[in-house]
């Protein structure tokens, strides 16, 4: 039996027969609305349209009312950014980027929601928002990250209005609305961003909370009976409430505004809604997905005025309610290009240097610096040292980086100066960002900050190889995205030492060497710590991962900044050679100190540097076939790490097979026998083995 809910049940009995004389013009476009997610919901058998049809007036209010956008345009700079945290309310978005003329979000394109995409048929209504297409800010799906990207994109926001508005000229304006669910306010990443935007003041961020009181599962008091205003306030934020959030429109477009004229705090505001208003499972878990029933949808189109047996057709009138929108947001960019006009005329050189990081085009003085930069005076320095000096000098030339570590930029080595950092007791014109010990808020708001506008930010990172786990969806996410973000990986072995197998990342390479367009480099030494940053930096299309080592590095011979881009390169040839070893990192010294003892006794040796498993796999098998031998000669790799990825260049390896330990860096090299004396052992029983066999035809193994 269909439940229909009161306020229907009311009109309908008032007059059924003349439901547009009934109804204001909000109501009838929040019907418009519900009444377009109910057809994109059935119309492949299903999708997450609960939550959407009881934020429908959220939406309305939103995109009618307070947001600045123009959807002639999606990239506008200067826009509102809405960020749909829940993401499997998609049909959410997808509707009201329709409803407002986005005019890549036609009618054919809805249909292709929840189809089965068989012969290679291509839609942009994916089951969750994809940042690839125009109306979409972030990728979301994941809970809760797309609140720590919001966090980041106010913090991209804020830093600009900062940096170049001045009296007269409020030249940028963007605020950032992020729609949220239960599940993403109980998923650490959130809580981890909404309190570093507490901290942070930062009151160009609204939150909306659908507040619908039911999850995938069941009620929410089965999980939850916190007092959620209380938790927000403690965090540092307004907390305004909207009892009736299903239907007034008026009343959550006012608490929206008034957002607005508040400062110094971010401001949560809770929406009490009901999930699948107005079908026969509201207000219960089982309207999360699934299709909607006939007679709901019968009743909920009769009293918008629409024939029930119609469908995808939007009422004229509500229409027209809606694509006044495009109109506006058209005029609002015009209005938009006068101001930075009349700002050139008085602000010529900020508005230079503005129109530059809208570019997102700096350049060449950084490779310059880079490529002028003399290793003499690093030699033997750790590569976390390095990698400061390197930013150290890149941070004076580059505008675009942000950024900052969980609270370990001290033993990271990452540089600032006390009056860039962004916080409000300093100013927001900072660029760098104290995240806590918030390591998967960190990689999330980072996304934010490169999702902002492209090349107007590049967001760096920093904490231990080991702490990327916490961060490591956030990471995935930037990858999916094609962010460009430079993660910074420190104290990447077990030459960490003392603090043991929990600092110790033995796998964690394995996650990021296997994660799409992801760049894993893992550097020797200064010259290829420097190369590293070439192709980070050099990079538009996704993030980078640069591993980084806690301790002074040996001697490697004839180590190559350009050549890391081959991602693997021979620093030892050797004529006639019995034995190729390969590594990366920290290890490799130790692999050319048990090349060269190898060498010595009649075991010609070649040593080769693979600092980047990506790049190498770019090149051609020419080459490379001239880097690891395919003439059935052992090829050994040497590190710190489970061997998984290199066995398909190497017949063997020498790497760990469990966890680290708690000791001193050269008893670990010693316990696991991964110094140079280990190593040579290894190898020579591993020679006595094959005796003279073809390595290839025996096998890979571990050693």
């Amino acid at each position: 039996m269909t439940v229909i809910d009161p306020k229907t049940q009311q009109t309908l009995a008032n007059g059924p027969s003349k439901p547009n004389g009934r109804l204001g013009e909000d109501d009838l476009a929040v019907l418009a609305l519900r009444n377009f997610i109910f057809d994109i919901c059935n119309q492949n058998g299903g999708g997450h349209g609960g939550s959407a049809i009881g934020m429908a007036a959220i939406g309305v209010a939103l995109y009618k009312y307070v947001m600045r956008y123009n959807p002639s345009n999606p990239e506008w700079f200067d826009r509102d950014r809405f960020v749909l945290s829940n993401g499997h309310t998609a049909m959410f978005l997808y509707a009201l980027n329709h409803l407002t003329g986005f005019d890549n979000w036609t009618m054919d394109e809805i249909k292709g929601y929840g189809s089965a995409k068989t012969n290679g048929y291509k839609t942009i209504c994916h089951a969750h928002p994809e940042i690839e297409v125009p109306g979409v800010e972030v990728t979301t799906g994941p809970l809760g990250q797309g609140i720590a990207n919001a966090v980041g994109l106010a913090i991209a926001s804020k830093n600009m209005q900062a940096k170049f508005n001045r009296p007269g000229f409020d030249l940028l304006q963007s605020r950032i609305y992020c729609m949220t669910g239960d599940g993403c306010l109980m998923e650490g990443v959130a809580l981890e961003a909404i309190s570093l935007a507490g901290n942070l003041g930062l009151d160009n961020l609204v939150l909306i909370y659908d507040n619908n009181q039911v999850t995938c599962d069941g009620p929410l008091d089965w999980i939850n009976t916190e007092d959620v205003n209380a938790k927000m306030r403690a965090s540092g934020w307004h907390v305004l409430e909207v009892d009736d959030g299903s239907y007034d429109v008026q009343k959550i477009v006012t608490s929206l505004k008034y957002a607005k004229t508040l400062t110094k705090k971010p401001t949560f505001v809770n929406i009490h809604t009901v999930i699948g208003l107005g079908t026969e499972v509201a207000g219960t878990y089982k309207a999360h997905h699934g299709a909607i029933d006939k007679a709901s949808i019968e009743i909920s189109k009769r009293l918008a005025g629409q024939d029930p047996a119609v469908t995808h057709e939007i009422p004229p009138q509500q229409l027209a309610y809606f694509r006044e929108r495009k109109a506006q947001g058209e005029k609002l960019e015009k209005d938009w290009d006068a101001l930075v006009d009349a700002y050139g005329n008085q602000h010529r050189e900020l508005l230079q240097e503005l129109n530059t990081r809208r570019s997102g085009a700096y350049g060449t003085q950084w490779l310059q610096t880079l490529n002028e930069l003399d290793t003499t005076q690093f030699k033997g320095m750790a590569t976390r040292e390095v990698n400061g000096v390197v930013i150290e000098k890149l941070w004076a030339q580059y505008p675009a980086l942000c950024g900052g570590g969980a609270d370990l930029v001290n033993s990271n080595k990452v540089p600032y100066a006390d009056a860039d950092v962004f916080h409000p007791s300093v100013g927001y014109t900072g660029r760098y960002i104290r995240n806590g010990i918030r390591e998967h808020a960190m990689a999330a708001v980072a996304n934010g900050l490169a999702a902002y506008n492209p090349g107007t930010f590049l967001p760096l990172t920093a904490t231990f190889l080991m702490f990327y786990l916490y961060a490591a969806p956030g990471v995935r996410m930037g990858a999916l995205s094609h962010l460009p973000v430079i993660h910074c990986a420190t104290h990447d072995s077990f030459a960490e030492g003392q603090n043991g197998q929990t600092h110790q990342p033995v796998e964690v390479d394995s996650l990021y060497r296997a994660m799409p367009n992801l760049t894993y480099i893992r550097p020797c030494d200064a010259e290829e710590t420097i190369g590293a940053w070439i192709l980070a930096l050099s990079k538009r299309t996704g993030p980078t991962m640069l591993s980084l080592g806690r301790d002074p590095v040996g001697p490697v011979p004839r180590t190559d900044r350009f050549k890391i881009a081959k991602g693997a390169y021979v620093v030892i040839e050797g004529e006639n050679a019995k034995l190729t070893l390969a590594s990366c990192g920290t290890n490799l010294h130790y692999a050319v100190a048990a090349a060269e003892s190898l060498t010595a006794s009649g075991i010609t040796t070649r040593v080769v540097s693979a600092p980047s498993f990506e790049h190498f796999d770019q090149q051609d098998r020419k080459y490379q076939a001239s880097v690891f031998p395919l003439d059935g000669t052992p090829v050994v790799s040497v590190e710190e790490y489970v061997a998984t990825t290199w066995a398909r260049y190497t017949t063997a390896s020498i790497g760990m097979t469990g966890f680290g330990y708690s000791a001193s860096n050269p008893s670990n090299y010693d316990r696991f026998g991964l110094d140079a004396k280990g190593i040579e052992k290894k190898v020579r029983k591993y020679l006595g083995e094959l005796g003279g066999g073809n390595a290839r035809m025996a096998g890979w193994r571990q050693l």
